[in-house]
């Protein structure tokens, strides 16, 4: 199936969100298509580290939506 994964950054103090990359790929299914997204958010090259991703499909419905964990996000940086 066709997916696009957007990740974003959010902002508590009133939920706004800010699209900081997006991809468009094939994926077998939801699975894979998380597995790919966590993936991206290790190595997509972004302005900014997304703290949430939302997975939609190519007619725009909504797949997956949730946040990314800090941990996995910060992976390779310096600490």
């Amino acid at each position: 199936m066709r997916i696009v994964i957007e990740f974003y950054r959010t902002r508590g103090t009133d939920d706004a969100h800010a699209v900081v990359g997006r991809e468009m790929m094939e994926a077998a299914d939801l699975d894979d298509a998380m597995e790919v997204a966590r993936q991206l958010s290790l190595t997509l090259d972004m302005p900014q580290r997304p703290d949430a991703l939302t997975i939609t499909d190519a007619a725009g419905a909504v797949l997956y939506t949730g946040a990314l964990d800090a941990e996995e996000t910060n992976e390779g940086t310096s600490r």
